[in-house]
C-alpha cells in the first residue's frame, strides 16, 4: 500500500519538479556560432566544432546554471586560410589560449520561463560578464534513445576588443553576435 501511495504521489508531482537535474552537454548536438561584420560589406559567420559542458536546470526552484568549454582551435568559417589566421595570435591565439569558457553566474526568469543567463565569458584569458537571452528551452524524453534531455537556444553580443581581440578593428567588426544551441542529457 505504501508503494502505491508513493507511486501516486510521484505521478502527481508537477513535471517541472521532476526535471530538476544535472545534465551533460551533448557535443554532437550543440552548436556555438557567431556572426560579425566583414568590412561593413557582408556578415561573416562561423562556428566552433568542439565544445563540452554541463548544466543544471530546476524550473520549479527557478534555478539554472551552465558551463561551456569551447576548443578555440575548432573555429570553422568554411575557409581554411581564414581559420588558420583566426587561430593565430592576431585573433584567438589558440595555442596559448586553447579554451574559451562561459560559466553562468545568475539567471533571470519571466514567470516560470528561463529568460536569460548571465555569466563570465573568458577569451584570451580575459573574463567579462555577458547576458545571453534564452529564446527557447524544452525538456523531455529523447525520441530515439528514451533518455531525459533538455535543449535550449540562447543569443547575445560581445565587443571583441573588450577581450583583447583587436586585429583589424574597427574595419573588421567589433561586435560579435553569438548564437548557442545546446542539447544535454540528464546525468
Amino acid at each position: 500500500m505504501k508503494k502505491l501511495l508513493l507511486m501516486s504521489g510521484i505521478a502527481l508531482l508537477p513535471l517541472n519538479s521532476v526535471l530538476a537535474a544535472n545534465y551533460t552537454i551533448d557535443p554532437g548536438h550543440t552548436y556555438v556560432s557567431f556572426a560579425i561584420s566583414h568590412l561593413g560589406l557582408s556578415t561573416m559567420r562561423g562556428k566552433f566544432n568542439q565544445q563540452t559542458g554541463t548544466m543544471h536546470y530546476d524550473p520549479a526552484g527557478k534555478k539554472a546554471s551552465v558551463t561551456i568549454e569551447i576548443d578555440a582551435a575548432s573555429i570553422d568559417t568554411g575557409h581554411d586560410k581564414r581559420d588558420e589566421h583566426l587561430r593565430s595570435p592576431d585573433f584567438l591565439n589558440a595555442v596559448e589560449n586553447p579554451t574559451i569558457t562561459f560559466k553562468s553566474t545568475g539567471t533571470d526568469w519571466n514567470g516560470d520561463k528561463l529568460a536569460s543567463v548571465t555569466g563570465d565569458l573568458t577569451i584570451l584569458g580575459v573574463s567579462k560578464s555577458v547576458t545571453l537571452k534564452v529564446n527557447a528551452i524544452k525538456c523531455g524524453e529523447h525520441p530515439f534513445n528514451k533518455k531525459p534531455v533538455c535543449g535550449f537556444d540562447a543569443e547575445g553580443s560581445i565587443k571583441r576588443t573588450d577581450y583583447g581581440v583587436n586585429y583589424g578593428a574597427p574595419a573588421l567588426g567589433e561586435v560579435l553576435d553569438l548564437q548557442i544551441s545546446v542539447e544535454a542529457f540528464k546525468n
